[in-house]
């Protein structure tokens, strides 16, 4: 569910890509690189159906409270595995792009469980961290506020930069994974 833009300030707009970027890492790369790892083309598109059932049903409505619920809670257990991946992933790779790998393992670990999700926390809070900012906070979705909990310290603002040091992170950090995954089937095919 989108949140309400029309009324967003530079930094709000700034925090939201910022956030979106670090969820989506997980949602739209690592998961389905993940199940494409373990289980080839056939579990990659099994779990982009279920992330896609979650999105389109997942919301807590009283039009899809039943069907909404088992989905969304199907996806989170579908992103469980890559979402904890994220919290070496992102450090790793912020390193890696000049940013502060010790600020995103202690926000993972500070702020990583604040979410209202079980998994969204964890590459939000590693983002917060590796680039210094604070996320989360007040926002707007259907013309209704919801507080969402801070995470990550403010110690640096939220600007575009953010949003292309954020996106340059994620790259390294697929890059990292694809390495990892590629590594491991190369094992599995040669060792065994």
């Amino acid at each position: 569910m989108g949140r309400d833009t029309a009324n967003l300030s530079q930094e709000q707009i700034v925090r939201a890509c910022v956030e979106t970027v670090a969820e989506g890492s997980v949602d739209g790369v690592l998961s389905p690189l993940f199940y494409a790892f373990i289980g080839g083309p056939s579990a990659a598109m099994a779990y982009k159906a279920v992330n896609t059932l979650d999105s389109m049903v997942g919301y807590k409505s009283e039009k899809y409270v039943r069907f909404g619920w088992a989905s969304a809670r199907l996806d989170d257990l579908a992103n469980y595995i890559p979402a904890r991946v994220s919290a070496v992933l992102i450090p790793i790779a912020s390193f890696l792009c000049g940013c502060g790998f010790k600020g995103s393992l202690r926000i993972v670990f500070q702020d990583g469980r604040k979410h209202e999700s079980p998994n969204s926390g964890i590459p939000e809070a590693a983002m917060a961290g590796a680039l210094g900012v604070q996320i989360g906070g007040q926002s707007t979705y259907q013309g209704e506020i919801v507080e969402k909990p801070f995470i990550g310290d403010a110690q640096n603002p939220l600007t575009t930069k953010s949003i292309d040091m954020a996106i340059k992170i994620i790259y390294v950090a697929s890059i990292l994974f694809m390495a990892c995954g590629i590594g491991f089937i190369l094992c599995l095919k040669y060792w065994f």
